[in-house]
């Protein structure tokens, strides 16, 4: 398996991470290790660029010293050069700014496999600062919560909800 394996990015193309940049300077900038990203939400968002265009020395080089020798790249590269990157969704960020020395991102990769079934891969991601870079330090699967309904559901043959006095059935609950 090589980097031919993955797509070419135009450097005005729209970024991977959805920024809503173009490529260039965007993600392109930290992945060729000449700047570092200056945030953990934007060391998160060129990881997932990097699956992407398949820049696994980034994946690697970003990743916290003190794990990085747990990281299978040939099984990381194989992942991402099977899948189709759909989109990324930064959910939630918690510290990890410049003045930081951790930070938490929350976020959904949307990708397809080579079988093209959907995946949604959702974690929690930590970072760390070291000797004044970020790095990936872990990730968590964050805690979904269970939905819960507070009112009792809306039978079909209830009057309807919206004073009509019609049954739910014949008013608001028919289908579209």
């Amino acid at each position: 398996m090589s980097d031919d394996d993955f797509p070419a990015l135009a450097a005005d193309a729209p970024c991977p991470c959805g920024s809503g940049t173009p490529f260039e300077p965007c993600c392109s900038r930290w992945l060729g290790g000449d700047e570092r990203p200056p945030a953990a939400d934007t060391l998160m968002r060129a990881r997932y660029t990097a699956h992407v265009v398949g820049a696994m020395d980034f994946i690697v080089a970003t990743h916290h010293p003190a794990t990085r020798g747990e990281i299978d790249v040939d099984a990381t590269r194989r992942w991402a050069a099977g899948s189709d990157w759909l989109g990324l969704e930064v959910r939630d960020v918690e510290a990890g700014g410049p003045d930081d020395e951790t930070g938490q991102v929350e976020f959904v990769a949307r990708y397809r496999d080579a079988e093209r079934r959907r995946h949604a891969h959702h974690e929690r991601a930590l970072f760390e600062k070291y000797h004044g870079q970020w790095y990936f330090r872990d990730a968590q699967v964050p805690e979904i919560g269970q939905f819960t309904r507070e009112a009792p559901k809306q039978g079909r043959n209830d009057p309807c909800a919206c004073g009509s006095g019609r049954k739910f059935k014949k008013c608001c609950g028919q289908a579209a």
